[in-house]
Parts: structure tokens; sequence; C-alpha cells
């Protein structure tokens, strides 16, 4: 239930609003605001804040403002949490109880203008209701994108057919690598699929999985859907791609868009399939190689690709390698012990300076107290609060002694009484202040973590 503030200060309120896509009108957010001004104006509410994600799923929690929310709330910075329904906040069940449950021990009420003050009964209800609205929406996008495939018709992607480009269909003959093409492609200044500049992998791509040129059924007249399913990380937000059982995926004869004859085509299947890792069922075009030192931390001083193994102690460009001449030049190569070695070199000796541990020290401890601020805002608001509620509680207690009926005071004491449990219970929970010292070992520490 909404609680009563006996604070002398009206309630410090703050407005959440969000819409989800980008075929969602923008205006959608201040017609949002709008409703819950109305609604802290009507309960004489102050508004302190507006959070707003605009073209963001309520499905997910990774949403930069929302987590803003978040952090203000564990900051004291409002009392309350307004938004014009729930599923504003999130369509998620397990992320809609996870903020209640983190604001309700914050002490923060959440009201929104469709529910009211919301309870675990909301929460129970409302996130059930939600998650079995986007479950229901995919499944209606999914059969009616089915229905499209059944007629014959295009069921989304990226667009095709729109000009047949005999310069890019090789001969019978033809045998260049992949990479020799991409480069010669990029060359010419051909747009990859995507608009951007083409690489082995464009051509190649995952034999299983059907992308790439090579593995592009289109090309030889029949469309395939619903090769995969997407799901969400719950702890990453981003979308998983899955392939589907084989029995359920969709081949639809479309011999109009055919662009390769098919015994070009099925030539080509046969050599991928031929193209093995010795000893192995892993396709060549398919193998990773295991991660190293620093993976993915080198990018190319010339084009800002990224630098990988290009042999087996070697990093290099691999836009120049993949992609060719026409994206970058940069064929230098850096053997994988010359560049772990100057880089650690550097870590153990330069950062050993007396002067950059001062600084690892005093960076430390400013964050450390900066954290540790934040904590103590929050229990300096709840105390004061607090001390309000009792100075409260004992000027009724003055008004019983003076003569004034019980029964007119009865409620407000009963709240304050809540109130001041309710505070008590948060000031208890929450960790006393404390100041951030430098420990005599931490600059042992820190040249310790160096050398490892």
């Amino acid at each position: 239930m909404n609680k009563a503030y006996p604070n002398t200060r009206p309630a410090r309120a703050a407005i959440y609003a969000r819409y989800s896509t980008d075929l969602q009108s923008a205006a959608s957010i201040p017609d949002q605001v709008r409703l819950c001004r109305r609604l802290c104006e009507e309960r004489g509410w102050t508004v302190v804040e507006v959070f707003a994600d605009e073209a963001m799923s309520g499905a997910s929690h990774l949403r930069p403002d929302f987590q803003r929310m978040q952090q203000a709330a564990m900051a004291g910075q409002f009392d309350v949490l307004v938004a014009e329904s729930l599923d504003r906040l999130s369509r998620d069940q397990e992320h809609i109880a996870g903020l209640h449950k983190r604001m309700r021990f914050l002490g923060v009420d959440i009201v929104t203008k469709a529910e009211g003050a919301i309870t675990e009964m909301h929460i129970g209800l409302g996130g059930t209701m939600s998650a079995l609205f986007l479950r229901q929406l995919a499944e209606k996008t999914h059969r009616g994108l089915e229905g499209r495939i059944k007629a014959g018709k295009s069921a989304g992607g990226i667009s095709y057919g729109y000009r047949l480009d005999r310069q890019l269909l090789p001969d019978g003959s033809y045998t260049t690598g992949d990479r020799v093409i991409a480069e010669a492609l990029n060359l010419e200044g051909i747009p990859a699929p995507r608009g951007r500049h083409w690489s082995a992998s464009t051509l190649h791509g995952n034999r299983e999985r059907g992308t790439g040129i090579l593995n592009n059924p289109l090309y030889a007249g029949v469309r395939v859907w619903n090769r995969l399913n997407y799901a969400k990380d719950p702890d990453t937000g981003k979308r998983v791609s899955r392939q589907n059982p084989e029995e359920i995926v969709e081949r639809i004869d479309v011999p109009h868009l055919r662009i390769v004859d098919e015994a070009l085509w099925e030539a080509a299947r046969t050599r991928q399939g031929a193209l093995k890792s010795t000893g192995t069922d892993v396709p060549i075009w398919d193998r990773r190689r295991p991660k190293y030192l620093f993976s993915g931390l080198m990018v190319c001083g010339c084009c800002g690709a990224g630098f990988s193994k290009v042999t087996k102690d070697s990093f290099g460009c691999s836009a120049a390698r993949n992609k060719g001449a026409a994206v970058c030049t940069n064929m230098t190569v850096i053997k994988k012990d010359d560049i772990e070695g100057r880089v650690l070199h550097a870590l153990e000796h330069h950062l050993m300076d007396d002067e950059a541990v001062r600084v690892f020290c005093e960076e430390y401890a400013a964050e450390r107290n900066r954290l540790e601020k934040a904590a103590d805002t929050f229990r300096a608001t709840r105390e004061a609060e607090l001390r309000q509620v009792k100075r409260d509680h004992d000027k009724l207690v003055d008004a019983l002694l003076e003569g004034i009926p019980a029964a007119r005071v009865k409620s407000k004491m009963e709240a304050l009484a809540a109130r001041q449990a309710e505070l008590e219970a948060l000031l208890a929970a929450s960790p006393a202040p404390s100041v951030v010292r430098f420990h005599p070992s931490m600059a042992g520490t820190y040249r310790k973590r160096i050398r490892e």
C-alpha cells in the first residue's frame, strides 16, 4: 500500500517513462511524463528527476536511464517512483520483482497512473501478464510470418532480387580463393550485401547455419525460413541464436528467384563438404584458434581493424588479409612473444614507478570514498527522516495530553509508528559510515598484482 509521508517536506518523486521500438512515436515519452506529473501534483509530491529510455524493450533491464534511476534510488535521491503503468518499468517477471524488492528495501514506493500503489499482488499478476503478452506477441508474429512464407512471399530479412548482376557469377572453372574474390570485389567498389566491405566470411559463412553467399539456397531457387530461433540471455540481455530442428524448417521452391543452376550449386556444396580439418569434423572455415593474452585487444594502426592471429605465432591486420588492399595495405606482422614481452615489461617497470603507485593508492581511496559517500547519503537521509518522525510522534503525544480526542490522531500515530519501524529496519540493515584509509600493505599489493 502507498504509505503516508509524515515529513514536513513533500515526498520527492522520480518519474520513469519508456517506449519500446522505433516504430512507436517518440511523443510517447512526453505524454507519459505529463500524466505522471499530473499524478504527482494531485498527491502533493515534488518531481526531482525524470528518467526516460527511448526505443528500449521492457524485456531487458540493460536500459541506460533505468540503471540511472536505480542508482539514484540507492543514493536516496527520491521517495516515490512514478510511472504510467507497471509494464513501462519492465515486462520481465524476474526484473520487475527484483525492482520492487530493491525499492522496498530502499524505502521507495512505486506508484503508477494505471495501477496505483504497487504491491506484491501487482508484481505477481502484472509480471505474469506482461510475460504472457510478450510470448503471445512473439507467437502471433511468427504465425503471420509463416503465412507469408506459405503464400510464397518474403518474411523479412535483407531485400533480394532487385537486380541480377552476372558479373558476380563465376563460370564452372572458376577456382579462385574466397579471399582473392573478396579483395577483387572491394577493389572494384562493389558493395557487400550489407553495404560494407567484402570479406572471406561474407562468401563462405557458416555451412550449418546457412550463412554466406555460398550457403544461401535462395540463389538456387529455394527459400528457407524458420532455420533459427532467438532467445535473450537473462544475464547479458543479448539475443542468442539457436538452430531449429530440421523438421520445422520451411523450404519453399521459388524458381523465379534462381540465379545459379543446380549443377553449380551442388558442385559448390560438395567442395565445401570436402574442406574439413584433417582428423576432425570441423569445417576449415569454422575453426577457432585459442585465445592468447592480448586476443581481441589489438587494432591496426592504419585502418582500425582487429589485429588477429595470422600464423602460428604472429599477429597481423585481419582486414588487410581478409578484405584486401582496397580496405588496408598494412601487411606488417608482430610475433606473439615479442608483443607480450614488450607490454609486460612496460607494465612491470613503468608502473612500478613510485609516482604510479601513489596515483593508484589515491585513485583507489577516492573511488572507495565515492561509494561510501553514496551509502552515507542514503543513511543520512533516512536518519533525518527518522528524527522527524519521532518529533511528529512526540507532538501527537503532547496533543493527547492536552486533551485532543484519541480518535482524531489514532491513524496518524499508527502511520508514524509504522514508518518509524520501517526506517529503523532500513538503518539496521545498512552499514555504518566508514572512513577509507590507506592500508600499510596497499603499495606492496599493487606491485604484486602488476607482477602477476
